[in-house]
């Protein structure tokens, strides 16, 4: 199958161009910080591009968590045959 063929969004040149656009995003978020006033409730909110941050630790948090999620609950394949 050529790359034409697939859908859009798995095509390699889309998801190369999502990642720069989502990484231009972020970045011009992240920047704004600079430009606005922030009301800080917890203190380390305060901090400079915090819900970058935060964000991307809680993602990977997630990740691995369900990693070994998934290796405790993981069943052989023949489970349900026997």
């Amino acid at each position: 199958m050529s790359d034409t063929d697939k859908h859009w969004l798995v095509r390699a040149k889309t998801i190369k161009y999502l990642w720069i656009g989502f990484i231009v995003v972020l970045g011009i978020t992240i920047l704004a910080e600079l430009f606005i006033h922030k009301h800080d409730y917890f203190g380390l909110d305060g901090s400079f591009g915090f819900f970058g941050w935060y964000g991307f630790i809680t993602c990977v948090a997630m990740v691995v968590v369900a990693k070994l999620l998934g290796y405790v609950l993981k069943r052989k394949e023949e489970y349900y045959d026997e």
